[in-house]
């Protein structure tokens, strides 16, 4: 797998090429760091499509980019995760709309909710953090790999708590916490992106995975699902050590669009133990490193899904 020889160090956004003529997609693009992405690509004139669940939400973050200046396109995406119709429907929109993409951040995501299921019946977490963005991936591989794009998986310094993959129990249906079913989540992410570097790598493709994560950035995750104590934990620490959004998103744009970004690299802040601080070469958890267990969590991820996906 090819990696950076030197590592990224304070990478800033006034490394960005022009990106006029590029065109991204950002789930969860109308919020947080994700709309923070955005705003940095749209300055760099790129193209944004915004994937959002809320089409309120969603038509009012594509109105207040377009008072960004930029000359790239800005369009909104229905997209609910937590539903793999909505997933092959979001699919067939942005085939509407191009045909051909340059990157995809793996953006959205939820945090430590209550025990809930998909309308697919997985795990909330796992199945919106994972499961919703491997199967949107699968589904528009073929344009990424029309413009030799990129992948973006986004993780979290919260994947350093989990120990491994519950594959007897992937879903938690027995003994449900909701920081270790998020913390596994975010592991299934980055062992993701490695996983899916690897198999670009050895089929020699154009395509590169690059995974990236915000660090501890200030944003509606912490305050639509985490519940109870935590939540008023999060209400404080928010004001008191969390970044801005728009730092927080440098990771996931450098990973998309910068010229530096590799193909199996993980980026994200480098002080405080990652919660904020200069962008650049992050730290992965022993775990993450496990090929194994990744290559059993793309088999397990294509089992519940019903596909295969074979990177060639």
């Amino acid at each position: 797998m090819t990696t950076a020889t030197t590592p990224i160090t304070n990478w800033t956004t006034d490394r960005l090429a022009d990106l006029t003529g590029k065109r991204y997609l950002i789930t969860g693009g109308n919020s947080g760091v994700g709309y923070e992405a955005a705003v940095h690509l749209r300055r760099a004139n790129a193209d944004v499509f915004i994937a959002s669940r809320s089409a309120t939400k969603g038509s009012a973050a594509v109105t207040a980019l377009n008072e960004i200046p930029g000359s790239g396109n800005v369009q909104l995406i229905r997209l609910d995760l937590a539903s793999l119709e909505s997933v092959r429907a979001a699919n067939d929109s942005i085939r509407e709309h191009t045909d051909g993409l340059d990157g995809i951040v793996n953006n959205a995501g939820i945090m430590q909710t209550p025990q809930q299921q998909t309308t697919d019946g997985f795990e909330l977490q796992f199945g919106t953090n994972h499961l919703g963005h491997f199967y949107l991936n699968h589904l528009t591989f073929d344009l990424v790999a029309a413009r030799s794009g990129r992948v973006v998986p986004v993780s979290s310094i919260a994947h350093r708590s989990a120990p491994g993959i519950k594959f007897d129990d992937p879903m938690f249906a027995k003994g449900y916490s909701p920081m270790t079913a998020y913390s596994q989540s975010k592991l299934a992410n980055l062992m993701y992106g490695l996983e899916l570097a690897r198999r670009l790598d050895a089929a020699g493709s154009d395509v590169i995975a690059v995974n990236a994560h915000p660090g501890y950035s200030a944003t509606n995750l912490q305050s639509t699902g985490p519940t109870g104590f935590f939540k008023v934990i999060y209400k404080v620490s928010n004001s008191l050590m969390a970044q801005k959004p728009s730092l927080g998103a440098l990771p996931e744009v450098l990973a998309v669009a910068g010229d530096e970004a590799t193909n199996g690299a993980y980026y994200g802040p480098t002080g405080f133990g990652g919660t904020r601080g200069p962008v650049g070469s992050a730290d992965i958890s022993k775990p993450a490193l496990d090929e194994a267990a990744a290559a059993r969590l793309w088999s397990l991820s294509e089992e519940l899904l019903d596909i295969t996906w074979n990177i060639v």
